[in-house]
C-alpha cells in the first residue's frame, strides 16, 4: 500500500484517482470530511474562497465553536488551510481529490456504512468467520439470492451494492488497461460483469468490441438503465442468468472475470473457468482482473477500505489461476501486477485452436 500522505506523484495519470484515499485515513477524519459535505461546506469552498468563519457557520447552520471544531479537524486532515487573512480554502491537494467525487463519496459512505462490523464485530472476523457472515451488514448487504426474483424492495436493495461496485469498478479498469491491450478482440463476455461499467470503459477505449454482461436477472436491469445514457450502449448486451448455474454462451473470443471469482469459494470458482474456458473459442483469451492477497507491510490500512478489507480471507493470489489454466490446457499464460490503492493482478491465458 502507498506510504499515508505521500502519493507517488510518477504514477500514470490515469491513476491519479488515487488520491483519494489520503483524505479518508483514519474514521475521524472521514466522519468530519463526510459531514463538511452533508453540512455544504465544501461545495461552498469549491465555488467561493476564501471563506470566513463566520460565512461558514451561516452555510453550515452551525454555531461557531462547532463550525471552528469542525474546520480544525478538517485543517488536521489537510482539506481546508487557513490564509493569513484568516480566511479558510480547499487545499490544493483535496482539489484534485474532487475532480474524482463519485469515488471520494462513495468510499465515504460505504466505509461508514460499514464501520460497525469492524468496531463491534472484527473479532468475530478473525476467530469466528461463519459468525461473522451471519451478523455483519456487509453479508447482509450483498445477498445475491436478493437478484433473482423482482420488487421494490429487491431492486433497491441491489442498487445499494452496485452503486459501490460500479464506482469502483470505473477506476479499477483503468488498471486493467494499463496492464492488458484489448485492441485485438472483437467480442468480449464479461461474467459476472454486474452494472457492465468494466466492460464500458473498455468499449470506450475499443471502438471496435462488442461487449456482453452475464449476471443475474435484477443486476442486469439495473445495469441496462446504467449503460443507457453511453453511446457504446448499443455495443453492450446483458445475459440474465444465475452464473452459479449458467453455462455461458459461445461466439466469444475474450471472457473476463472482474473481482468476481473472490466472491465463491475455490471449487466454485474452478467450475465457473472451466464452464468458461469450455465456452470461449479457439484462439480466444481468458482474463482474470482481481485483487491479490492483502499484504500491509507494516502500515495500517486506511478506513477507506474497509469494504475490501473485510473480505480479506477472499483474496487468492494469481497462481492459483494460472494453475487452473494451465490444467485447462491454455497457452501463454501471463500475469501482470497493477499497484492500486491495493495489488492487483491481470491473469490471461490463451486456448488452443485445436
Amino acid at each position: 500500500m502507498a506510504t499515508p500522505g505521500k502519493r507517488r506523484r510518477d504514477l500514470d495519470p490515469e491513476l491519479e484517482f488515487l488520491v483519494v484515499d489520503d483524505f479518508l485515513r483514519d474514521l475521524l477524519g472521514a466522519r468530519a470530511l463526510k459531514t463538511a459535505f452533508e453540512l455544504g461546506l465544501i461545495d461552498h469552498l469549491l465555488e467561493r474562497h476564501p471563506a470566513s468563519l463566520e460565512e461558514l457557520g451561516k452555510i453550515a447552520k452551525a454555531d461557531p465553536a462547532g463550525t471552528a471544531f469542525l474546520l480544525d479537524m478538517l485543517g488536521a486532515n489537510l482539506v481546508v488551510e487557513k490564509n493569513a487573512g484568516g480566511g479558510f480554502s480547499l487545499t490544493a491537494p483535496f482539489r484534485i481529490a474532487m475532480r474524482y467525487r463519485d469515488l471520494l463519496e462513495t468510499k465515504l459512505d460505504f466505509s461508514g456504512f460499514l464501520a460497525a462490523d469492524y468496531l463491534e464485530l472484527f473479532t468475530g472476523l478473525v476467530a469466528d468467520p461463519p459468525g461473522f457472515m451471519q451478523r455483519a451488514r456487509l453479508f447482509k448487504l450483498f445477498d445475491y439470492n436478493r437478484c433473482l426474483q423482482p420488487s421494490v424492495e429487491n431492486y433497491e436493495h441491489t442498487r445499494i451494492w452496485m452503486r459501490l461496485t460500479t464506482t469502483l469498478t470505473r477506476y479499477e479498469a483503468r488498471g486493467c488497461l494499463l496492464a492488458h491491450d484489448f485492441s485485438g478482440y472483437r467480442n468480449m463476455l464479461d461474467i459476472g460483469g454486474n452494472s457492465g461499467e468494466f466492460v464500458l470503459q473498455l468499449c470506450r477505449k475499443n471502438p471496435d468490441l462488442q461487449a456482453t454482461i452475464m449476471d443475474l436477472p435484477l443486476v442486469c436491469d439495473i445495469g441496462q438503465e446504467h449503460v443507457l445514457p453511453a453511446h457504446e450502449r448499443e455495443r453492450i448486451k446483458f445475459m440474465k442468468a444465475d452464473v452459479r448455474k449458467a453455462v455461458p454462451p459461445a461466439g466469444f473470443d475474450l471472457i473476463s472475470f472482474k473481482s468476481m471469482l473472490h466472491d465463491w469459494p475455490e471449487n466454485a470458482a474452478k467450475a465457473y473457468i472451466e464452464r468458461a474456458a469450455q465456452a470461449l473459442e479457439p484462439g480466444g483469451t481468458l482474463l482474470i482482473y482481481e485483487r491479490a492477497p492483502l499484504q500491509l507491510n507494516g502500515q495500517m490500512p486506511p478506513f477507506s477500505m474497509l469494504p475490501t478489507l473485510l473480505f480479506f480471507r477472499s483474496y487468492r493470489p494469481p497462481a492459483v489461476y494460472e494453475q487452473q489454466l494451465a490444467a485447462l490446457g491454455f497457452t501463454d499464460i501471463q500475469t501482470r501486477e497493477v499497484a492500486l490503492e491495493v495489488p492487483f493482478f491481470v491473469v490471461t491465458g490463451k486456448k488452443p485452436r485445436n
